[in-house]
């Protein structure tokens, strides 16, 4: 609660980098909170007005939910608008065209907002967990009206904020609608629920991409992941967790991850070798992976592995003459609700590229280039590296990389391992050439 407080206290301190007599009024508001999973995922409908009729070109929009993951806005007419960040909580939104009023939708994702309540469980325990959030829009605009849907995963509802007027219906909470709320209105609003989701982190994602030009492009993944869910208080039953079907209804058993249609020779292992306990379904369009853990993933509970596969390259990259361009995910689907909280990707390009420029679809932390040496390179092949933190769904996007390669370059190999056989075959020849018998001769008296 304090966390929240202060993040509140902290977007009350930007208003001094924005206009006081701002003239611009929320005239609706329609929040959807969607709190199935682990994952905070609002929407929000503003339909906004400047009170003296001049055109509204930019907006400022406050998120208060804390580790915000991913935003996007789009207006009235399914077009993008431009967000820029401000800081952690503020954002400057910039229309396509300037307009007395404007009508757009904020879609947000935020991860660990929403906690386990007791912290810790039993075996055999429901999994209880509570979200601390905003009643009212966080806006620097006063709000002429506004309501919010709140969408649970269970109906089990042990207590939520009670603000006149408020409904509940199964797993859903609708309050409001609220008329004439305050500029900077802060009223909390806590639910208390059963969520009996497998509460999932990947806490650290390697993603390796070798490309080659003799038509194949390796994939590999070596993910480490928690259950950051309610930890297990007690001693862990096996007999308990295969004879009760509500033994351990929020552990992690098996989940779907998905690869592209094209992937071939892919492997599920660990460092114990490879993990048998998989299945792998070929669709039109995807590969659907079921993966099951050597063990059920209760909370605090830590599991590794790596994941990898081969895809053909032809249907990533493009070329003209020597330039070069790839084009892949940044990131790929792990599992629904994915939470990552630090995610490397490595690029290991041929031996002998130059011109290398790295297009994201988003903001990245790039780290140094490097140079890796594998069976037959001389100098080296480059290797691009970039980090991002914080990742979820959304961000599955591709990437754009461009670089220089000359085809004559794809014979340094063979030529290597040509003239290498040759060497041999002429050290050979000379070696039965050479005549290393000693011999005897007779000498006359």
């Amino acid at each position: 609660m304090s966390k929240n407080i202060a993040i509140f206290l902290a977007l009350s301190a930007l208003l001094g980098l924005f206009n006081a007599n701002a003239e611009i009024v929320n005239t609706n508001v329609e929040r959807t909170l969607d709190l199935t999973s682990q994952l905070v995922k609002t929407t929000t409908k503003i339909s906004a007005e400047d009170a003296t009729g001049k055109a509204i070109a930019e907006y400022v929009f406050f998120v208060a939910e804390p580790s915000l993951a991913y935003i996007a806005v789009k207006d009235n007419a399914d077009k993008n608008v431009q967000v820029r960040k401000n800081d952690e909580q503020s954002f400057t939104l910039t229309f396509p065209k300037a307009s007395a009023k404007q009508t757009f939708v904020v879609e947000t994702v935020s991860s660990k907002g929403i906690l386990p309540h007791p912290e810790e469980i039993r075996q055999n325990d429901k999994q209880f967990v509570r979200y601390v959030g905003n009643l009212h829009l966080y806006s620097k605009y006063k709000t002429n009206a506004q309501k919010t849907n709140v969408k649970l995963s269970s109906s089990n509802i042990l207590s939520h904020t009670q603000v006149k007027p408020y409904s509940v219906s199964a797993n859903k909470i609708t309050l409001g609608s609220y008329e004439n709320v305050e500029a900077l209105s802060q009223e909390p609003l806590v639910i208390h629920y059963e969520n009996s989701s497998p509460f999932v982190t990947v806490n650290t994602l390697e993603r390796t991409l070798e490309i080659s030009h003799w038509g194949n492009i390796a994939v590999q993944e070596a993910i480490q992941m928690t259950h950051t869910g309610a930890k297990l208080k007690g001693s862990f039953s096996r007999y308990d967790f295969q004879k009760e079907g509500r033994s351990g209804q929020s552990a992690l058993k098996s989940y779907k991850t998905y690869l592209p249609a094209s992937a071939s020779g892919v492997y599920y292992r660990d460092t114990n070798g490879n993990i048998s306990t998989s299945n792998m379904n070929t669709g039109r369009d995807f590969i659907e992976l079921e993966l099951r853990p050597r063990f059920p993933l209760f909370g605090g509970w830590k599991t590794q592995y790596t994941l990898g596969y081969n895809v053909p390259s032809y249907e990533y990259m493009f070329s003209d003459g020597n330039k070069y361009q790839l084009k892949m995910h940044l990131i790929d689907h792990i599992y629904d609700n994915m939470a990552i909280d630090e995610a490397t990707v490595k690029i290991i390009l041929p031996e002998g590229c130059s011109d290398i420029k790295l297009s994201p679809p988003y903001s990245i932390s790039r780290l140094p280039n490097e140079l890796v040496h594998t069976y037959l390179d001389t100098t080296g092949r480059p290797v691009i590296s970039f980090t991002k933190s914080n990742l979820v769904e959304s961000h599955i996007s591709d990437f754009t990389l461009y670089y220089s390669f000359s085809k004559i370059s794809l014979l340094q190999e063979p030529l290597l391992v040509s003239g290498f056989i040759y060497i041999i075959f002429v050290i050979t020849i000379v070696f039965l050439r050479l005549d290393f018998s000693i011999t005897s001769h007779s000498h006359k008296d």
